[in-house]
C-alpha cells in the first residue's frame, strides 16, 4: 500500500434497520472504524497517519432522544478476546442459544431474539480491540503497541470518543461494560477517559471482576489466592453434590467464614501450626473442597487452582471446568496433575462461532473474509510493562474515577462456580478500594449460581439481565 492510499484508508462500516421484539425499531452500524495519530516532525504537524482498523458494532433506537438515551460501550477480556460473549449472550438484541452444563445442544445450534436485550434501556457499542475480531492494525503498522495494558486502553478509549463525538452524544449518560480482563481495561478506561478527555461516565459493570491480580497468583509467596479461591471450590464440590443436600448458601457461608478466619491463619502459620492444628486444617479444607483429606495433607493446604479442577471428580475419571465449574470433561490421561482442555471452554467456543459468523454476514450485512478472532494468542505475551516495579492492579484507578467523579456508580457480578475471577477474591478487592465510605455506598454486588460467562445459565442469564438494565436506570432490581 502506498503512501497515499494509506492515508486514504477509510472507516468500512455498513448499516441496517431491525426491530426488537417488542416492536421497537432499531438500527446496527458494523464494521471498522479507522483509529489515526498526529504526526509531528520537527515541530511541524505533517497530518493524520492510519494506525489501526477497529472492528464495532453498535445498536441505536430509532427516534431516541440522544440527551436522556444512555449509551453502553461493552467489550470482554482475554487479553485476546472479541466482544462476541457480551454481544451475543447477554446484552446484544440477538442470543446463542446452545443449552447448558449437562444438556448442551448439538451443532449448528441457534440464534433467536435476546427479548431482555439491554437495547431496551441503552443504545450498545461492542468492541474488538486491535488483533481480534475483524479489527487490525494498519498495512505497515506493528501490534505490539496495542498488546498491552497501556496501549489497550488508549486504543480502547480512542475508538470510544470517536464514536461519542461523531455521533452527538457527549450529553448522553453513558457506561462501560467489561468482563474478564475486560473488567481491567473498564477500570482503566474510567480513569483514563476522565482524566485525558475529561468524559466521565455515570457507571461502570464489571462482569467476573479481576482488579487486583495479586488475589488470584498462586505461588509459595502468596497464601492470600488459595484462601479466596476455597469458597469457589466450596461451590464446585456442591454442585457436583459432594456436599449432599445442604443448601448452596449454607456451604458458602461456612467457606466464606473459614477461608477469611481460620484457613488464612493456617496458611500464614505454616511449619509453626502444631500436629493437631494441621490436622484440623486439613479435615476442614478436604470437607469444604470436596477433595481427600490425603490430597490436601500432600499439597500443604495449598490447593492451586488447575489442580483443582483436575482432581476434584477423580474418581469419576472426570475434570470440571475452569471458567465454569458446573461444566466436566473427560482428558486422555486420568492421572494427570493438570488438565488439557477446560470443558467450559469447549462447550462455548463453537456456538458463539457459528453465531457471530453467520450473524455477521447474514444479518447485519458485513462481509470480510479475514477469520473472525474469537479469541486469539496472538496478542501474546501481553505487556504489564506500567507495573514492573508492583503486581497487576488497577483498584487504585477506579478508586480515582470515582472520588474524582462522585456520581459514579459501579455494578460488580459474580458466578459462584467461576474458577477463573472468584466471587470472593472480587469481595475482598473491592473491600480495600480506596475510597471513602459514602462512595462505597455506590458500588453493587450480583450473584449467579453459574460461572464466568454467568449468562449461559438461563436463570442466571433472565436475572442478570434484570439486574443491568436496572443498574443502567438507576433503579433497584
Amino acid at each position: 500500500m502506498s503512501e497515499d492510499s494509506k492515508q486514504a484508508l477509510a472507516d468500512n462500516l455498513v448499516t441496517t434497520s431491525h426491530t426488537l421484539p417488542s416492536g421497537q425499531s432499531y438500527t446496527a452500524t458494523t464494521g471498522t472504524m479507522v483509529l489515526r495519530e498526529e504526526v509531528v516532525a520537527d515541530g511541524k504537524f505533517e497530518g493524520l497517519r492510519p494506525k489501526a482498523e477497529v472492528f464495532v458494532t453498535a445498536y441505536t433506537l430509532d427516534g431516541a432522544e440522544p440527551l436522556s438515551r444512555p449509551v453502553t460501550f461493552a467489550f470482554n477480556g482475554g487479553p485476546g478476546s472479541s466482544s462476541v460473549w457480551l454481544h451475543l449472550g447477554v446484552l446484544g438484541p440477538r442470543r446463542v442459544v446452545m443449552g447448558d452444563a449437562g444438556a448442551l445442544l448439538p451443532p449448528p445450534y441457534g440464534l433467536v431474539d435476546n427479548e431482555e436485550s439491554l437495547l431496551q434501556v441503552s443504545d450498545l457499542v461492542f468492541i474488538d480491540p486491535v488483533s481480534t475480531g475483524y479489527s487490525r492494525v494498519a498495512e505497515g503498522e506493528k501490534t505490539e503497541p496495542y498488546h498491552g495494558f497501556a496501549g489497550d486502553l488508549e486504543s480502547v478509549g480512542e475508538v470510544i470518543r470517536l464514536w461519542t463525538t461523531r455521533n452527538g452524544r457527549w450529553m448522553s449518560p453513558k457506561f462501560l461494560a467489561g468482563e474478564s480482563y475486560g473488567t481491567v481495561r473498564a477500570a482503566g478506561l474510567a480513569d483514563h477517559l476522565q482524566s485525558r478527555y475529561g468524559m466521565y461516565f455515570n457507571g461502570v459493570i464489571l462482569i467476573s471482576s479481576v482488579l487486583d491480580y495479586i488475589t488470584g497468583e498462586f505461588n509459595d509467596g502468596n497464601d492470600l489466592a488459595y484462601a479466596l479461591y476455597l469458597p469457589t471450590y466450596a461451590a464446585i464440590a456442591h454442585h457436583h453434590g459432594l456436599h449432599g443436600d445442604r443448601p448452596l448458601a449454607e456451604v458458602l457461608r461456612e467457606a466464606e467464614e473459614y477461608a477469611s478466619g481460620d484457613y488464612l491463619w493456617a496458611l500464614t502459620r505454616g511449619n509453626r501450626l502444631s500436629a493437631e492444628e494441621r490436622a484440623a486444617a486439613v479435615t476442614r479444607v478436604a470437607s469444604l473442597a470436596g477433595l481427600s483429606e490425603d490430597y490436601v495433607d500432600r499439597v500443604n493446604l495449598r490447593i492451586e487452582h488447575i489442580r483443582y479442577f483436575t482432581e476434584v471428580l477423580r474418581p469419576r475419571r472426570q475434570v470440571v471446568g475452569r471458567l465454569d465449574g458446573r461444566f466436566t470433561g473427560w482428558d486422555p490421561d486420568s492421572g494427570r496433575e493438570h488438565f488439557t482442555a477446560d470443558p467450559s471452554m469447549d462447550a462455548i467456543m463453537g456456538p458463539y462461532s457459528a453465531a457471530l459468523n453467520h450473524y455477521l454476514r447474514t444479518e447485519l450485512g458485513y462481509a470480510n473474509d479475514l477469520p473472525y478472532e474469537i479469541l486469539t494468542s496472538r496478542v501474546q505475551p501481553w505487556s504489564y510493562k506500567e507495573f514492573e516495579n508492583a503486581h497487576v492492579q488497577v483498584a487504585s484507578k477506579l478508586g480515582a474515577a470515582m472520588r474524582a467523579n462522585p456520581h459514579l456508580r459501579v455494578h460488580v457480578a459474580c458466578g459462584y462456580h467461576d474458577g477463573a475471577t472468584p466471587y470472593f477474591a472480587a469481595e475482598h478487592t473491592f473491600a480495600h478500594l480506596p475510597v471513602p465510605a459514602e462512595l462505597a455506598a455506590r458500588i453493587e454486588f450480583r450473584y449467579y449460581e453459574a460461572g464466568h460467562m454467568m449468562y449461559v445459565h438461563e436463570p442466571s442469564r433472565l436475572a442478570q439481565s434484570a439486574h443491568l438494565a436496572a443498574f443502567v436506570l438507576g433503579e433497584q432490581a
